[in-house]
């Protein structure tokens, strides 16, 4: 083992030696191949510089622009740090001259509309390694982009145009008409609106800030200086696009105000809510989140105030079926006619409690759980309590109870409103207030998940029903007046036009009185059908045969005054009245037939009684009324909660015929019964 170990040290200093005599040898020569390997080096350095303008030009002939680009920045600062030598001067003025050729080539592919995102992207870094000026071409690649933009607004601005019913131009001579324009001539939804903006509008300008990012912001060698400057261009010129696109989808949005169907609508709005927060991520110094919610909340308020309009229409259309139901002539015997005005009152109220419920529905397409927009608070709570509850079905409510109270009031052209008219209204605001209004309220705050948000409706469901009791009650009390007026009307006019002095000895009722008593009781049996009997008190056995105790008390009276001339007959009137109660005439009239017909007796009588204190009778005058006092009383009594006002009204009527009579005989009263029955 040993004798191996001294032979192979043995050898490896054999070896040593024999290469240290090698090297020794070619030393000299290394040397000379150093040497000349850097000369030929050089020497190939040196044929490319002069090669390099023919090379550049025949790059530019074979549109070979990034190998041209590549040689001249590989061959720049060499023919810089040597531009004092004259031969070399000359070759870098030579390349000066291609490169300014060349980037005037760039530029033109830049600036051609047929030039593709990629061909754009690579002529700007050619452009920017040839070190022309970063912001110039930031302007120019945005310029280029926008008339790319500009020919999308214009699809956009043709189908505004098209929806609108504008007229649109039409294409220029010899423009050929691609396949897609017979699809782009044709008014588009408001869905295919939205995609044809999102897909081809909103979809170019992402490409747009994407290729800009590489090209201009993305490259680590530029400055931030530069960097804060492209992307000031970049932003300014996205929201000038998006100001426009805006404005395009505002317009269309409007247009789709005669809609009746939300689902369309909606499904739009959604997808443009969505695409604009992909927007924001794609461009984080801009929200334009917010213009679009806006745009959204705009559509919201504009299908409320729609659907307002709509059902204060649909309210008029109504009170014009009634109106003309009213209107038509009744055949005399057909039972049907009998509820006609309960009939009238049950189509309206459900009619209109299913269109709001109708509109309710309709407009819960904007809270689908499926929708972005509609999680969102600053959406979601305005549209629910502010549009809905108050801007429509509140809002819906107080047109009713204001529409109402016009009729109340008697102005422009509901001052002719048909008596029947006002009493089904009175009866239809019952209704609301007692169980509509609170059925609607809760429904819109079921559908609408407005529990937790009632705090911030400024309308009470109290204070709702309070208003329509009161104009409930302005109705009634509106529908009395009316119709005591009519009948006041005939019974002034009878009185008025009749010679009370020389008429002849009365043989039978008058018929204005008749007619005063066929039409209280149709007004009874109109007031009947709608509201409850109401509250009576205990009338006696013989009020249908009554006799007037106040013209027997004057007879025996008038022949007492024979023996007691001192005492005055208007004086024994007034005492008489002093223990008598007082007759409000034109006090509050409760929701009743009874007290309703109590009403307008009370005014009619009131003024057959000022009406003949205002004439001056004979005999037979006096006798006349005398009967048809007695004729009003077998009919009238029935009518009225009280029994005791009518026959205290005629009694003074009769009386204040006395004090006007010149010859104050009464009739017996069998005979004026009699001619009652006979009547």
């Amino acid at each position: 083992m040993e004798d191996e170990m001294d032979r192979l040290a043995t050898n490896m200093a054999a070896i040593t030696e024999f290469s240290g005599k090698i090297s020794g040898t070619l030393q000299d020569r290394r040397q000379q191949i150093t040497k000349l390997s850097g000369v030929h080096s050089l020497l190939k350095k040196l044929q490319f510089l002069f090669e390099l303008p023919a090379r550049l030009k025949k790059c530019i002939e074979m549109e070979a622009y990034g190998q041209a680009v590549r040689y001249y920045t590989k061959a720049q600062k060499v023919l810089h740090q040597y531009q004092d030598m004259p031969s070399f001067r000359g070759i870098q003025e030579d390349c000066n001259a291609i490169v300014l050729e060349l980037v005037g080539k760039l530029k033109e592919q830049f600036r051609d509309k047929d030039s593709s995102p990629q061909q754009l992207a690579e002529c700007v870094d050619l452009l920017l390694q040839l070190n022309e000026p970063a912001e110039e071409l930031c302007e120019e690649f945005l310029a280029h982009a926008r008339q790319k933009m500009d020919e999308d607004l214009n699809t956009l601005d043709r189908q505004l145009k098209l929806q609108a019913g504008d007229e649109v131009p039409p294409k220029l001579p010899g423009v050929v008409e691609r396949p897609a324009d017979a699809y782009l001539n044709a008014p588009m939804d408001i869905l295919e609106f939205i995609d044809c903006g999102c897909n081809t509008y909103l979809s170019n300008i992402c490409l747009v800030i994407a290729s800009y990012n590489d090209m201009f912001l993305n490259r680590q060698q530029e400055g931030e200086g530069l960097t804060a400057v492209a992307m000031k261009k970049l932003v300014n010129f996205v929201n000038s696009l998006m100001e426009h696109y805006f404005d395009y989808v505002r317009r269309r949005v409007q247009l789709e105000k005669e809609t009746g169907d939300n689902t369309i609508l909606v499904r739009a709005l959604d997808r443009f809510h969505r695409r604009l927060q992909a927007m924001n991520k794609l461009l984080p110094d801009t929200d334009f989140s917010r213009a679009g919610t806006e745009i959204v909340s705009r559509a919201a308020r504009d299908r409320v105030d729609h659907y307002l309009h709509f059902l204060k229409q649909h309210f008029t259309d109504c009170l014009t079926d009634v109106r003309q139901n009213l209107a038509t002539p009744k055949l005399l015997g057909r039972q049907e006619d009998v509820n006609s005005l309960a009939d009238l009152l049950n189509t309206m109220h459900s009619s209109l409690v299913e269109q709001i419920k109708s509109v309710l529905v309709n407009l819960q397409a904007f809270i689908a759980s499926d929708i972005t927009f509609a999680m969102k608070i600053y959406f979601r709570g305005p549209f629910c309590v502010q549009g809905v509850r108050e801007g429509l079905v509140v809002a819906f409510f107080t047109s009713i109870t204001e529409t109402c109270e016009e009729f109340c009031e008697g102005t422009g052209d509901k001052g002719s409103v048909p008596p029947a008219l006002l009493l089904i209204l009175s009866r239809l605001c019952s209704d609301f207030e007692r169980s509509t209004i609170a059925y609607l309220i809760t429904l819109t705050d079921e559908l609408f998940l407005l529990e937790e948000d009632l705090e911030m409706t400024s309308t009470t469901m109290t204070a709702l029903c309070n208003r329509f009791k009161d104009s409930a009650q302005r109705l009634l009390n509106h529908y009395v007046r009316v119709q005591g007026l009519v009948i006041s009307q005939m019974l002034r006019k009878s009185v008025e036009t009749r010679d009370w002095l020389n008429t002849i000895e009365p043989r039978n009722v008058r018929a204005v009185m008749k007619r005063v008593v066929e039409d209280i009781t149709a007004i009874d049996g109109q007031v009947g059908q709608l509201y409850e009997e109401g509250v009576r008190k205990e009338r006696s056995s013989d009020s249908s045969r009554r006799t007037f105790s106040h013209s027997m008390s004057r007879q025996q009276t008038r022949s007492q005054w024979s023996y007691a001339p001192s005492i005055d007959n208007s004086l024994m009137s007034n005492i008489q009245k002093l223990f008598s109660e007082r007759i409000e005439i034109f006090s509050a009239v409760e929701f009743s037939r009874v007290s309703v017909l109590t009403g307008i007796i009370k005014i009619s009588l009131k003024t057959f009684l000022e009406c003949v204190r205002l004439r001056t009778f004979g005999r037979y005058g006096l006798q006349q009324i005398q009967v048809d006092t007695h004729y009003l009383q077998l009919y009238l009594w029935r009518f009225v909660s009280d029994e005791n006002l009518v026959h205290f009204l005629l009694d003074e009527i009769v009386g204040s015929t006395v004090h006007r009579c010149l010859d104050p005989v009464l009739m017996e009263s069998s005979v004026v019964e009699l001619i009652c029955d006979r009547g």
